[in-house]
């Protein structure tokens, strides 16, 4: 890859309203569904509008999120994640790669999920990254605040997946059960300013793909998201854009769409000066859901680029890699 620059970007990713999904308006519905299916086809990036998710949450979020990392490092590792066994809590700066070959993203982290209490059944099933999440003392707000948050883009998550069901020409609820009891992971991320003289290679977040099935990313207000445009071979700037999040198909639907649907390359440089904070969420689907090539997307006589896999053995491969 060049490291040449094009931006903005207002031709290559549309802001999709999610109106129509809330009418019967089927006309309003398809014209949806056609937007959504030339962005997948073209970048699988795209903004999304009428959301339903209040301005004041979002303040509450990133206020939340700023009150946690200016913690002493001490009071964050009390939660760290290595104590998890769901792989819960905070994640150190450079405690991941996510660009092999290049030196620890330039970040911190802190990952919550849906907590799975010991007596409820789907824990005695075993599957990777379930069970309680860790909280940080002395800040209850912090809880409320993000679980009230999870719980709303959970729903906005399986209303992107049914109109990308109708993007596909699919009945809208198609993919209702790798919505059922779907596994998701909310994680909070602080960038710190890039160093003046990094290290070669390095920056806030190596690129990469994301492993699920989709991801909804909120944006403070600094730059610093990138995305590969395979076409002009060069890194497009996604600025922030008020009332709006960021979605991006992972490499799941591109499994299933045997790569129509793109699951595209990005990476974060943290150039603003500033500290930067996101808050992307990961939805990743029901572990035991199959995941077997979409029959819409195969030509006659064609066979399947991928074999069929379950969320969680994909996951499961996704995590081994870039933590090894």
């Amino acid at each position: 890859m060049t490291s040449a620059f094009q931006s903005p970007l207002e031709d290559k990713l549309p802001i999709i309203s999610m109106k129509p999904l809330q009418t019967s308006d089927a006309d309003s519905r398809q014209l949806l569904a056609d937007s959504l299916r030339d962005t997948c086809l073209n970048t699988g990036f795209f903004y999304i509008s009428d959301h339903g998710i209040s301005d004041e949450l979002i303040g509450e979020v990133f206020a939340a999120s700023r009150r946690f990392f200016s913690l002493p490092e001490t009071d964050k590792m009390k939660v760290d994640k290595a104590l998890s066994a769901a792989n819960r809590g905070y994640e150190s700066l450079r405690g991941q790669t996510l660009e092999p070959g290049s030196p620890p993203d330039l970040k911190e982290g802190f990952y919550i999920g849906e907590d799975i209490a010991e007596d409820d059944p789907r824990l005695s099933q075993g599957h990777f990254n379930q069970g309680m999440s860790q909280w940080p003392e002395g800040q209850p707000e912090f809880r409320e605040v993000m679980t009230r948050y999870y719980q709303l883009m959970t729903a906005l998550s399986t209303r992107i997946m049914n109109a990308l069901a109708l993007s596909l020409g699919l009945k809208e609820d198609y993919f209702a059960d790798f919505c059922h009891e779907a596994q998701a992971t909310l994680r909070l991320l602080h960038y710190p300013p890039q160093p003046r003289k990094p290290a070669p290679g390095e920056k806030g977040c190596g690129a990469h793909t994301d492993f699920g099935g989709i991801t909804i990313l909120l944006l403070d207000d600094n730059p610093g998201l990138q995305v590969w445009d395979r076409s002009a071979e060069c890194w497009l700037d996604v600025d922030p854009i008020p009332g709006t999040f960021v979605v991006n198909l992972g490499d799941m639907i591109a499994r299933w769409t045997t790569d129509r649907y793109h699951s595209t390359v990005h990476r974060v440089v943290n150039i603003s000066g500033k500290e930067r904070y996101s808050v992307p969420f990961f939805f990743t689907g029901a572990p035991s859901h199959e995941v077997r090539c979409l029959p819409c997307c195969l030509e006659e006589g064609e066979s399947p680029k991928y074999p069929p896999t379950t969320v969680e053995a994909h996951i499961r491969e996704m995590y081994r890699r870039t933590y090894a």
